[in-house]
């Protein structure tokens, strides 16, 4: 190796290093074999709660299609 490359090399390792350093700890969402796996705050996240809803999702669109074949007028 002649002396330019031989003066650049630590420069080069320690660039790589910091840009490794900062992207390991950043902490971001990452994605591994299909899996999401959460960033290293997940604890420290709003929690959001959803209440649990009716078991059958379509009630509405059953009784549509009730009141249509027993001909009554769902449009009111």
């Amino acid at each position: 190796m002649n002396s330019k490359m031989q003066s650049r090399w630590p420069t080069i390792a320690m660039g790589s290093l910091v840009i490794i350093a900062s992207t390991i700890s950043v902490g971001c969402q990452v994605n591994v074999g299909g899996q999401t796996l959460p960033s290293p705050y997940y604890l420290d996240d709003d929690i959001q709660y959803f209440p649990k809803g009716p078991e059958f999702k379509l009630t509405r669109e059953a009784a549509a299609l009730k009141a249509a074949r027993a001909g009554g007028d769902t449009n009111q």
